[in-house]
């Protein structure tokens, strides 16, 4: 039989084992704001840790793309973040240690996948047929009372062209103006695609 002592000796030996098990396995884990190019956040982006070419752990960002991945032993790990819409991004040998959560802050930014956009291209020339550089273009949205909203503004670059991305499907009113003189042209935008339009002003190149 075993006596008192040794079992107790046993007890404690075990039991400090534990302890230093639990110590040794502490995991830790990663945060992060997913987010778009100017800072937006990008809610319920996914975020996945992959070592070894297999995803260890998964997790969905808030509402303001915040997330954190928890549970994770030390390592290094190729971090993969996603949303719809947006292309892929990902971290590489990102690394964990154990018992600390690695803030990685804003540095998960994703960019919007150009197939799932609204675009609309446009050149300004000048009656002749000549482009124009500089011409302020100025967007509109119509509503379906009739009543518009601007959406924003930009100028034609050294080709006379210009790029502008709406954020929704709707109809537009596109306007340039230089020198005083203005032209506009209207368009229906609704599935993402390249819409292209050219305006015309009624100035020539010459004109002073």
């Amino acid at each position: 039989m075993f006596t008192k002592t040794f079992c107790i000796s046993l007890f404690f030996f075990l039991l400090v084992t534990a302890f230093a098990a639990i110590g040794f396995a502490q995991p830790g884990g990663i945060k992060g704001k997913v987010r778009t190019t100017n800072g937006t956040g990008i809610p319920e982006a996914s975020i996945t840790a992959r070592q070894g070419g297999a995803d260890v752990k998964k997790v969905k960002a808030d509402s303001k793309g915040n997330s954190v991945l928890n549970g994770l032993e030390a390592g290094k790990y190729n971090i993969v973040f996603e949303a719809p819409g947006y292309s892929s991004g990902a971290l590489y040998d990102v690394e964990v240690q154990k018992k600390k959560t690695s803030d990685l802050g804003e540095r998960l930014i994703l960019t919007r996948d150009q197939g799932e956009m609204i675009i609309v291209k446009g050149s300004v020339f000048f009656k002749e047929g000549r482009s124009v550089t500089g011409a302020k273009i100025e967007v509109e949205q119509i509503n379906s009372d009739g009543s518009t909203k601007k959406l924003g503004s930009t100028f034609t670059n050294v080709s006379g062209e210009f790029t502008f991305r709406p954020p929704t499907a709707s109809k537009l009113r596109i306007i340039a103006s230089y020198k005083g003189v203005s032209g506009s042209k209207e368009i229906e935008v609704s599935d993402p695609a390249i819409y292209r339009l050219a305006i015309s002003l009624d100035l020539s190149a010459t004109d002073k």
